[in-house]
């Protein structure tokens, strides 16, 4: 066994005290005949499972976009989950919502992730030490290789960084494993010294995979690419800008420190940053190999296209120029309910594919099933997020936010939809005895939100009777489907979620084997897109930052390139522009694209630590969830739609919920990390 360990503190991982030396080296249990590293990296086939092993540790808690069991953080004042309500279970690691939301989570839970990425910084290192010896691969795959695992090493940090802030950044050439803990000891690292680490790995990486790994086949879909890695950097570089780290003057921000009393959150703001940002996100861009999907326009039989008004722009042109010959809420929808293969979406940056065991996405949409479709009807939305969606025109709904204080002035739409309505097609895609409040949306609206009286195709039902169905979420429901006191089957806020949701899927018991798979959406270009105008949008100078090739950008905040990140989503959503006044305020556009975010990557990781960067959790995550008055039934239909703050969700902010907690193990083993403030440390 060999004394040098690159990259990896064992005592961070409590390596020697909770499994064997040989355990925590993982050469052993990988390669049975307890082969040499200089034998192990000089086989193409053991290199490539010391890889796997690598990629491996992305998966559990890891995973960007997963079921609440993994990892809570899909679900902040969007879409929220109600079958884990009640008392806390420690044999299980599971969390509530109110729980999650309250902050009533411990120094114990859920620190897999701390566990297993140092655990994959320290082998992906050892693999990037090493790889080279290998005589079975052709130089351009062993750079390849190397780019690979120098980008799960820099992807592994950066889930540090979203999750537990400013982490230690341990040293390039390896350390003595024979040291005592004392010599061991490493203190956090600023916020933007691990970016800046993040961001120049992550381009190292791009440049040493740019050969062979532009673009991967279908066996290789959720392994890193150039562009993954270009991507992932822009995201590094956005955090790094945002008022988190960046002119942080709060009392949090002063009381996070290292063992020294060194701030890990800059106080002092700079506005480059944020070019540096928006030239990594154009990078992304300017490769030319990511798109959105359209699904094409359906011009006719009972599955024709919904088409968006008019808008005398958009609805002119075809797409990329506008929606004239796309679909939008089937383009939307398609993204992510497992109709397209991973290699087969051009949006799909980085995937995990449909690796992530257990806690899937198909077990959330298990849980997004309605009951009538043995599904567990537990995962919904909130009213927060069913005003936020535009109507079609592009204008707020009436009503829009009116309970929590922020409305407009103008009432929510009374009446529903009639059968006459129906038999002559108005308000397409609603069906009969729907409220209106759900008529004319924008499309996406229609992809995402499963709201009373909704449509569920359900092609996988064994029973034709239990196909196509509209389900309804009051508390007489007679398919169970309704508020039910004796179990934890029903949607606290009588919205439900059709993202994720193929036509075919259904739910038959543990073995989900009628949900069609679906891809894990890590980074979507829809995201890099958003990203480089919200960053675009900060700028009040003009800046010149090379490209990862080294030619130059000039970067300011122009407003054909913001449009160029905002009109891409807005078209494929069917959503006419905004106005020009918007563009022309820096404070209004940035509203706009809080929302586009809040809409476009619902469901998808990004909600939860978005509203942590730009530093609006305090207001966001304190308000109260509103919903349908979930106690009325089908009699009282009027009372049902009125909303009404949901009794059963509760949520509020404290300082202490803007990192994770860090273990109390690490901290005793590791004598210079210092714990998130408002956390213990000590049992």
């Amino acid at each position: 066994m060999q004394k040098k360990i690159y990259l990896v503190l064992l005592f961070m991982l409590g390596a020697c005290v909770l499994f064997s030396c040989k355990d925590a080296l993982k050469s052993d249990q990988y390669f049975k005949d307890r082969l040499t590293t200089e034998k192990v990296f000089k086989s193409k086939v053991y290199t490539e499972q010391w890889l796997a092993h690598v990629y491996d540790e992305l998966k559990g808690e890891n995973a960007d976009v997963a079921s609440k069991g993994n990892t809570p953080h899909c679900f902040a004042d969007d879409m929220f989950y109600g079958d884990r309500d009640k008392d806390f279970d420690p044999s299980k690691n599971e969390l509530s919502y109110n729980m999650f939301k309250m902050g009533q989570y411990n120094e114990n839970d859920k620190q897999g992730t701390w566990t297993q990425c140092y655990r994959g910084i320290r082998n992906a290192s050892t693999f990037i030490q090493n790889v080279y010896m290998n005589t079975e691969m052709t130089p351009e795959e062993i750079e390849d290789y190397r780019g690979q695992a120098r980008f799960a090493r820099a992807y592994l940090y950066w889930l540090l960084l979203r999750k537990y802030g400013p982490i230690p950044l341990l040293p390039e050439e390896g350390i003595d494993y024979t040291d005592s803990y004392a010599e061991l000891a490493t203190p956090r690292s600023t916020y933007e010294e691990c970016a800046d680490y993040i961001a120049n790995e992550m381009l190292q990486a791009a440049k040493e995979m740019q050969t062979l790994g532009m673009r991967r086949g279908q066996d290789g879909s959720a392994r890193a690419t150039c562009g993954a890695a270009l991507a992932t950097r822009a995201k590094v570089l956005i955090y790094a800008a945002s008022p988190l780290a960046n002119g942080n003057k709060s009392s949090f921000a002063a009381r996070l420190t290292d063992d020294t009393g060194k701030r890990l959150l800059s106080e002092d703001y700079k506005e480059e940053k944020w070019a540096k940002a928006a030239a990594a996100a154009r990078d992304v861009i300017e490769l030319g190999v990511y798109n959105l999907y359209t699904a094409p326009l359906q011009a006719t039989g009972s599955d024709a296209t919904v088409i968006p008004p008019k808008d005398n722009n958009f609805s002119e042109k075809s797409w990329p120029g506008g929606w004239a010959n796309i679909d939008p809420a089937r383009s939307y929808a398609q993204v992510f309910d497992g109709t397209l293969q991973p290699s087969g979406n051009p949006e799909l940056i980085f995937t995990r594919g449909t690796n992530q065991p257990n806690e899937s996405i198909a077990q959330m949409v298990a849980h997004q099933l309605p009951r009538s479709a043995t599904g567990w009807n537990t995962h919904g939305l909130t009213q927060k997020l069913v005003d936020a969606y535009y109507m079609n025109d592009g204008t707020d709904a009436p009503g829009k936010d009116k309970e929590i204080g922020r409305g407009n002035g103008s009432e929510r739409v009374s009446g529903y939809v009639s059968q006459d309505d129906y038999n002559k097609g108005l308000y397409k895609p609603l069906r009969p005895n729907v409220s209106l409040q759900y008529a004319n949306r924008e499309p996406r609206f229609y992809a995402s939100v499963a709201y009373n009286g909704s449509f569920w195709t359900l092609l996988n039902e064994s029973e034709a009777v239990n196909r196509n169905q509209q389900v309804f979420y009051y508390i007489d429901d007679n398919k169970g489907n309704g508020m039910n006191s004796a179990n934890a089957y029903w949607l606290r806020t009588g919205f439900g979620v059709k993202k994720f949701v193929h036509p075919s899927d259904t739910y038959q018991g543990g073995a989900e084997s009628r949900i069609v798979p679906k891809a894990e959406p890590a980074i979507r270009y829809a995201d890099i897109l958003l990203l480089y105008a919200e960053a675009l949008n900060e700028l009040d100078g003009s800046y010149n930052i090379p490209s990862w090739r080294g030619e130059n950008y000039t970067i300011n905040r122009d407003i054909v390139q913001m449009q160029r990140g905002i009109h891409p989503v807005r078209i494929r959503g069917g959503v006419p522009d905004y106005p020009v006044s918007v563009y022309n305020s820096k404070n209004e556009l940035r509203k706009a694209l809080k929302r586009e975010r809040f809409i476009e990557l619902m469901g998808e990781g990004q909600r939860y630590y978005d509203l942590r960067r730009w530093m609006d959790a305090p207001v966001e995550e304190s308000l109260p969830i509103y919903g349908c008055n979930v106690m009325m039934g089908s009699q009282e239909k009027d009372l049902f739609h009125r909303p009404v703050a949901v009794w059963a969700l509760k949520t509020t902010f404290a300082d202490k919920m803007w990192f994770w907690p860090i273990s109390l193990n690490e901290l005793k083993r590791n004598n210079r990390l210092t714990q998130n403030p408002g956390w213990n440390y000590n049992d």
